[in-house]
């Protein structure tokens, strides 16, 4: 089973993967930027530049038993995602 979210910050694409066997990605701009294997409940890590060429902090929590919820935050603020797959 595989689930994907993906959400723009000033055109910045980053796009999330959660796969039973390959575990969870974090892509901005088609870049791999963290990869883990944990399971149940997974933190990943990343950064993007925004418009005036600042350096952002990505942090994306996914977590459940049944159905996997994705929340993304950049710079600690809560950005909304949409559920592609």
């Amino acid at each position: 089973m595989k689930s994907i979210w993906t959400s723009n910050y000033e055109n910045n694409e980053i796009i999330i993967e959660n796969t039973w066997f390959n575990g969870e990605r974090l892509y901005v701009n088609d870049v791999l930027q963290d990869h883990t294997f944990r399971g149940f409940s997974t933190k990943l890590t990343g950064h993007l530049i925004n418009q005036k060429n600042e350096r952002e902090n990505i942090k994306v929590n996914l977590g459940g038993f049944y159905k996997v919820n994705c929340q993304l935050f950049i710079n600690d603020k809560k950005v909304e995602v949409k559920k592609v797959k």
